[in-house]
This record gives C-alpha cells, sequence and structure tokens, in this order.
C-alpha cells in the first residue's frame, strides 16, 4: 500500500517524538481493517530514521492470545536484560522493569519508538504492561504508538478499559479517516481504471484501493476474497501451495515455515501475493490472509496447522501458546493436552490468568489420556486458574472432577485440598451451604493425616467463613489455630491468610489498630509474591470501613484495592471491588460515578454470587431514588444473589435498601417486613451500623421499638441513626459529614429545619433523585412547612443525570466534539455561557473532562439530537 493524505497523521507523530524531549507520549492510532494503521507507522519509521530506535511489538489473532506478545518481540530485538529475564520465566513485574530499564538507556542513544500494533487482540498481561509503563514514562523520552482496529472494539472490549486509564497529559489519538473521493479517482485514472465502482467498492480504504487497482483484467472484482484469489489462480500449483499454507499462520510465517522454498517465495511475493516480513512473510493485511484461509476445505486447513504445527513445535523459542494454536485447529487432541499445558503454565507465569484459564480449559477437554494423578494435576492448575480470572463456576467444576479423581486414588491429602478450594469458590458462587459443607469436610478429611499445609488452610478457611459471616469471635479462634499450625511448619502463606482473617474480625469488631495490621500483611504478602492473599487484605480493609460506614477512610481504601487488583490481573476481587466503589460513590453523591461502576461490574461475564451484589445493591438504590421502576427488578436480583450467601453484609444492605424503596412507593408494612428481617441477622451477628440502619428503617415505616438495645448493642445509641430516631438531626448530619457519607447527611437534614431541607433537596434535585426529593417535600408539607422549594422543570426531572434540557444541548455537541466557541455559535450564546453549561453538566455526571463527559452521555444514552 501507498501512503495517501496522510501528511496530517506524519505531523502529529513527529510532533510527539520532538514532545519526548520533556517526557513520555503515547499515540493511539485507530481505525478500521485495511485503514493504512501499519503503513503509516511504517513509514513515520523510515523517517525518523538513526534519529530514533524503533522497536516493534505485534499482537497476534490466534485462538488464546500470546501472553505478553509484543513484549517478547521487543525482547528479541534488544538482546538485553529483558530478554534474558524473559528467558528466565520472570516474574512480571520484573519483565516490566526490565522493559523500562531497556528504554531509559543513556540519553545519547537515539530516543526510543515502541510500536505495539493490532492491540485488539492483546491479552490481559500485554494491557497491564502499556497501562503500567504508561504511567511511569512522564520523565522518559519514549514515544509509544499503539494501533487497533476500532470496528473490533466494543464497549466492554478489554482495550477500552486500558486505554481509558493511560493518563490523559500524554496520550493523543491519531484518527485515520477514509481516502477522500478526489484522491480514489486520481488514482484510477492513473491505472486507466473507472473511478466510480472503485469507490463505491473500497469506501476510501486504501487497502481495497490498493488491490482493487491492483486486479487482473478490466472487470473490478466485488470482494477481497475475490481479489486475493484471483491473484493466487495466475501462480503456479508449488507456489500456491505455499502461499496456502502461510494462510493458516497469523500474522507472519517464520523462516523456519517457508525454509528450503526460496524460489516459490520470490514467485509469491513477485506476484504481490505475499510480502517479506522480518525473517519470514505474510500477506499484506490480515484481511488478505483471513480470506485465503477462509477459502481453504476444513480438512486442508487441518493438513495445513499440522503442518505447522510440526514444524514450529522442532523450532526453538516459539510460543507455546502459537504450538497449542496450531495444535487446535490441527484437531490434534494429542497435541492440545500437551502444549495446552505448557501454554497455560506460560501465561500463568506471566499473570495472564484468562489465556492460562483458555489454555488449560482446552488442554482439560482431552485429560481422560492422562494417567489419574496427572489428570488432578490438571484440572487443580485450571481451577486455579479459573479462580484468579473470576470465572468461578468454571473453576468449581474444575476442582469438583479433580476431587472425584483424588478420592478414587484414596488420596486424602490433596482431597482435603481440593475440598478447601471447592469451599472458596462455592462461596464465590454465592452458595453458602456448599462452602460450609466442604469447609468441614476438608478438617475432618485432614485431620486423619499428620499435621501440614493442608490442614492449616483449612483451618484458615473455617476462620474466613465465620468473618464472612460475622462470627468474630470463632474467626479468631480458628484462625490463631491455623497461624499457630503455619509458624510451626514454617509456613508463611497460611500465616499471612489466617492474620489476614483475624485482622478483618478484629477490625469489625471496633479495633482500630487492625486496620494498620490488615496493611502490614498486604505488604508482606506482596513481597513475596503473594498476589491473591496481598488482595484480599486490601478488599477486606476496604469493605470492612465500608460496612463501619467509615467512608472517608474507605474511599482511598477502596482505590488501593481496586489498583492492586487491576494491577495483578485479579478479575474476581476486580468486580466485586467496583460495585463497591460503586456503593461508596452513591453514599458520596457521585451517582455518575456510581452507575459507571455498577455498570462495569454487572456488565463482566460472571452474573452470580458474591461479586454482584454490591453492584446491583448501588444500582437498585439509585434507580429508587430516581422512580425508575426497574428498581424492583435490580433489588430483587439482589436479593436472590444476597440470600443465597446468609452473610450479615450482604443480606442486611440489601434488605435496607428494599426497606427504603417500599417507603418511597408508600408500602410501610412491606418496609417494616423487609427491616425486620434483616434486623434478625444484624442483631444475632451484633453489627451496631447495620443494625441502626434497619432499626431506623423499621422507625421510618411507622414502628418503634429498639430490638438491638435489648440484645446488648448500646453503641448504636449514640450513633447517627439513633440521632435520626431521637430528632437530633443537625448532630447525626455532622457525624454523617464526618465519616464522608453525604447521602446519609442528606436523609438527617431533610428531618430539619426549613433551611436544612432546602440544602437536602438541592442536593437531591441535583441528583435527580426525583422519587426521595418528593417524598420530602410532601413531608415538608405534612410537618406544616408553608415554602416549600419548588421541584425542577419536568424535562430536567426526567434526564437520568438531571440536566436540564439546556446542559443536555450543549452534552450533545460536546458528544460530537465540538469546542466550546463552535457550541457557542451553534447556540447563539456567549461563549462565558457555554463554559458555565459545561462546568455544570461536567458535575452532574461526576466525571473531569470532555472526553469522559462524550463517553458517560453514550453510556446513559443522554447525547440525543445536537441542535442544528
Amino acid at each position: 500500500m501507498e501512503l495517501w493524505e496522510r501528511s496530517g497523521q506524519l505531523e502529529l507523530l513527529g510532533g510527539l517524538l520532538r514532545e519526548t524531549a520533556h517526557g513520555g507520549r503515547v499515540a493511539v492510532v485507530a481505525g478500521e481493517a485495511g485503514i493504512g494503521k501499519s503503513v503509516l507507522v511504517t513509514e513515520f519509521a523510515r523517517r525518523c530514521g538513526p534519529a530514533a530506535w524503533v522497536l516493534w511489538g505485534g499482537c497476534d489473532r490466534l485462538i488464546t492470545p500470546r501472553a505478553l506478545g509484543p513484549l517478547h518481540d521487543i525482547g528479541r530485538q534488544t538482546r538485553g536484560a529483558l530478554a534474558e529475564r524473559l528467558n528466565a520465566g520472570a516474574t512480571r513485574e520484573e519483565l516490566f522493569t526490565a522493559f523500562l530499564d531497556e528504554i531509559s538507556g543513556p540519553a545519547q542513544r537515539p530516543r526510543p519508538v515502541v510500536v505495539v500494533e493490532d492491540a485488539h487482540w492483546a491479552d490481559e498481561a500485554t494491557l497491564d504492561w502499556l497501562t503500567w509503563t504508561a504511567r511511569r514514562i512522564g520523565r522518559i523520552p519514549v514515544l509509544f504508538v499503539v494501533t487497533y482496529r476500532d470496528d473490533e472494539v466494543g464497549a466492554e472490549h478489554p482495550l477500552r478499559g486500558a486505554l481509558a486509564t493511560l493518563p490523559s497529559a500524554i496520550m493523543r489519538r491519531v484518527s485515520l479517516p477514509p481516502l477522500s473521493r478526489e484522491c480514489v479517482a486520481e488514482r484510477a485514472r492513473l491505472t486507466g481504471r473507472d473511478p466510480e465502482p472503485v469507490h463505491r467498492l473500497s469506501g476510501g480504504n486504501p487497502l481495497l484501493v490498493t488491490e482493487l487497482l491492483k486486479a487482473e483484467g478490466r472487470t473490478v472484482p466485488v470482494t477481497v476474497r475475490d481479489l486475493v484469489l484471483d491473484r493466487l489462480r495466475l501462480l503456479p500449483r508449488p507456489a500456491r501451495e505455499l502461499a496456502h499454507l502461510v494462510s493458516v499462520i497469523p500474522t507472519r510465517a517464520d523462516s523456519a515455515v517457508v525454509a528450503g522454498a526460496p524460489d516459490l517465495v520470490d514467485m509469491c511475493v513477485d506476484a504481490g501475493v505475499l510480502v517479506p516480513s522480518g525473517d519470514g512473510v505474510s500477506y499484506r493485511h490480515e484481511l488478505l490472509r483471513g480470506a485465503v484461509e477462509e477459502s481453504l476445505s476444513p480438512a486442508r486447513r487441518a493438513a495445513l496447522h499440522r503442518r505447522v504445527l510440526g514444524t514450529l513445535a522442532e523450532t526453538a523459542g516459539v510460543d507455546p501458546g502459537r504450538l497449542a494454536h496450531h495444535a487446535t485447529r490441527a484437531g490434534d487432541e494429542a497435541a492440545v493436552l500437551r502444549y495446552g499445558q505448557v501454554a497455560g503454565a506460560d501465561a500463568a507465569r506471566q499473570g495472564a490468568h484468562r489465556e492460562a484459564t483458555a489454555h488449560y480449559r482446552a488442554a482439560a477437554g482431552h485429560a481422560d489420556r492422562l494417567p489419574a494423578p496427572r489428570r488432578a494435576e490438571l484440572l487443580e492448575a485450571y481451577a486455579f486458574q479459573a479462580y484468579l480470572a473470576g470465572l468461578v463456576e468454571e473453576g468449581l467444576r474444575a476442582r469438583r472432577a479433580a476431587l472425584a479423581v483424588r478420592e478414587e486414588l484414596r488420596q486424602p491429602g490433596p482431597a482435603g485440598e481440593d475440598l478447601r478450594w471447592i469451599s472458596r469458590l462455592a462461596w464465590w458462587a454465592g452458595d453458602a451451604r456448599q462452602a460450609w459443607e466442604a469447609a468441614e469436610r476438608a478438617v475432618t478429611v485432614l485431620e486423619t493425616e499428620p499435621p501440614g499445609r493442608p490442614l492449616a488452610m483449612a483451618y484458615s478457611n473455617r476462620s474466613q467463613l465465620h468473618m464472612l459471616a460475622g462470627e468474630r469471635e470463632e474467626a479468631v479462634t480458628w484462625g490463631d489455630r491455623a497461624r499457630t499450625l503455619a509458624v510451626r511448619l514454617g509456613d508463611p502463606e497460611t500465616a499471612a491468610h489466617a492474620e489476614i482473617n483475624i485482622g478483618t474480625a478484629r477490625l469489625a469488631g471496633g479495633d482500630a489498630a487492625a486496620a494498620a495490621a490488615l496493611r502490614e500483611v498486604h505488604e508482606r504478602a506482596s513481597a513475596l509474591g503473594l498476589a491473591d492473599h496481598a488482595a484480599r487484605a486490601l478488599v477486606n480493609l476496604a469493605t470492612t470501613l465500608v460496612q463501619l460506614a467509615e467512608y472517608e477512610a474507605a474511599a482511598p481504601a477502596v482505590e488501593r484495592a481496586l489498583a492492586y487488583a487491576t494491577e495483578q490481573d485479579l478479575d474476581g476481587y476486580l468486580q466485586y471491588l467496583l460495585g463497591v466503589r460503586a456503593g461508596v460513590r452513591l453514599t458520596r453523591c457521585d451517582w455518575a460515578g456510581a452507575l459507571a461502576d455498577a455498570d462495569a461490574a454487572l456488565d463482566r461475564p460472571v452474573r452470580d454470587g458474591v461479586a454482584v451484589v454490591p453492584a446491583l445493591l448501588a444500582r437498585g438504590r439509585i434507580q429508587a431514588a430516581r422512580g425508575d421502576r426497574e428498581a424492583w427488578v435490580t433489588l430483587d436480583e439482589a436479593a436472590r444473589q444476597a440470600e443465597r450467601t446468609g452473610e450479615v453484609q450482604r443480606v442486611c444492605p440489601v434488605a435496607a435498601a428494599r426497606s427504603e424503596c417500599f417507603l418511597l412507593y408508600g408500602d410501610s408494612g412491606r418496609a417494616a417486613e423487609e427491616a425486620r428481617h434483616g434486623l434478625d441477622l444484624a442483631v444475632r451477628a451484633r453489627h451496631p451500623v447495620y443494625a441502626g440502619e434497619l432499626t431506623y428503617r423499621l422507625w421510618r415505616a411507622g414502628e418503634t421499638g429498639l430490638p438491638h438495645v435489648e440484645s446488648g448493642l448500646s453503641r448504636v445509641e449514640s450513633g447517627p441513626y439513633q440521632m435520626m430516631i431521637d430528632g437530633d438531626w443537625a448532630g447525626a448530619a455532622a457525624e454523617w459529614a464526618r465519616r464522608g457519607a453525604a447521602y446519609a447527611r442528606v436523609e438527617a437534614l431533610a428531618g430539619g429545619d426549613a433551611g436544612a431541607a432546602a440544602e437536602a433537596l438541592r442536593v437531591l434535585d441535583d441528583l435527580g433523585a426525583t422519587r426521595v426529593a418528593g417524598g420530602v417535600r410532601a413531608e415538608l408539607r405534612r410537618r406544616g412547612f408553608t415554602r416549600v422549594p419548588r421541584g425542577p422543570r419536568r424535562a430536567t426531572a426526567a434526564n437520568p443525570a438531571g440536566l436540564t434540557p439546556r446542559q443536555a444541548e450543549v452534552l450533545a455537541l460536546v458528544a460530537e466534539g465540538l469546542s466550546n466557541a463552535a457550541i457557542a455559535a451553534r447556540l447563539s450564546l456567549s461563549v462565558k455561557t457555554v463554559d458555565h453549561h459545561v462546568s455544570a453538566l461536567l458535575g452532574k455526571l461526576g466525571v473531569a473532562t470532555r472526553g469522559q463527559a462524550a463517553a458517560a452521555a453514550h453510556r446513559l444514552d443522554l447525547a440525543g439530537e445536537p441542535a442544528n
């Protein structure tokens, strides 16, 4: 492909390279397949010449992406410490640091330009490497150029989330529009073609224009497939066979695959079918390769994959993920079993847990070929990676299968370990009964064996379940038993696991010093490479602070836990934490952020179990407050999921939210019933915050009496909920403000004097909480207030984000990409007025930038139609 109409993009890339004198920059080159992303970057690299040190890395269209594929490509080019660590199987953190050291070399060296192509096919570890590095290149003169197909990246694609985390100050987007009609016409005339069909068939796509203009004969082919197949038919049969072989290899055929046929390679290159690529050859574009591959019969494709597999299996240094890909395509079950295990272990070592799970899943499909002990080991490795990837039900099935093998082999030690894992996975799945049964069986089985690490972990698992159930004394007892045995065995991992349970139980019981203990366990576990335990320490700290209604401390704790879970690719924790943060943001009156988090959590593959409850709860409360009838569906599902766990920290908040919702719709009987249901559990668990809130909901439903006080929970009497019951709205509002609970403060102010109630209504109106605000206004009138503040206009109240019609109009134009000056001209307003509107809508959407506002507008369907 020639480079047409891309001078502006080349100038932008050149300017970014110059800007790297002041720190790193990231250029994101997006466009449809064939739009010329690779050609643009290749030409930019050529123009840089010796002024830049260009490092190329690519992502491949494999069934399961290569773990850190681009980093391996770059390591082969740098041949330094990065390559050594890659070959040694170093940890991800070591690899990322080695890469950063590599590009931070001597000042006299040319500036590094790191190209990552086809990021839409990247594995999770590669995306983590990009985001990790982007946050650390502020002082390094390096330019990252990341290309991807924007027509293959939907709203939930992992790449979109990774790009959203890149620092906006250093990132620039480089768009590649289709070629103009004039450009296509000029190229067509130069080759004697009719411009109209060339433009109509290509749509201005440079690859299609190029291929159409090169087509033999005067008839224009209808499809890309016709283009490349017509060209193939002109080749002699042996050369055509070679082109077919190359077509089943994503991205590039290594020299080893085409060795021994240099004349055929030259023939394919001369005919324009293949192009040189590294030390091998490839099709000019994946569109062309895919068209040839799809033209082959299934049997022919499988035979070619077998041939490639045979060659690559004997070639040193080939990524095992590629071997697994060709084994699967070849239908070679023995090879899938063999290379799936190798690729799974390799991906796991590099922190690509989803990819590791996929490889193990493929291998496990043929595990019956293995001896029973090896079959159990494969299933256990598969289950562990599924757990880390947040695929709980999949992990549970694999563990149950492994347990059956261990029991058949009469291996109580490994069987007890599988039972302990089944307990953990069942808990994540929300199946409390199965979790407890497996936990008790694990202890019973392992106590028949000499005391070892599996028994210590089984004790700690019991401690964990008691802690999660709000049974603090039992949690500490079992935790101490586990820690004592672990210390005796010299087992720091189990000791850390037990200490997290003990610390969490003590923090929930009001021991403030336990927070520091949990942070210390996190640091220790992280230093030992125990990412799961290190994450759990942070997750438990954050969620316990939420349960104690200490939101000022919980907010940064949740952010820290989220950052660590993201960095370590712990998707199960990530989904859960997004829901927890949604609840924190709701409480802090950031409802746009809360809904964004809830959507992100609930759009993930896992739709059942513990991980979804916080997100459902946050979404349901906001829907109820805004008068959205979907609130009932959401809160019903939250109750269904919470009840399966039977845990105080899930059942009680959902019961409180449902009681609140029934009150909003005037059903005080059902409101009281929901509150009593949760209150019984809160009292049994001696949980002051939940008992206080549910008592308050019961009181709001028209009932009196404080059953939790009779049970000895006297601390609630001085809590903010008790203050609200006692009519001390000012004291309650002050206490909620101290805790960082802005929405609870609004609820307290609503019961106060005229000034306090007016302030509450202003906040509720800004949040779009029309149902709550309507109830407050009705209550004020019942209390005899004659000057009740008027609510928002009907159009504003109907907007999901509480935007006025003019703000919604401005947002539509922001989403269209117009500047404030252009918006002012379009709407016949002053620029200053538009500035005010933009500031206001950013606040209501809970975002910081215009780009984030545009994204929120599309997510919440707020953009509407811009004004003409």
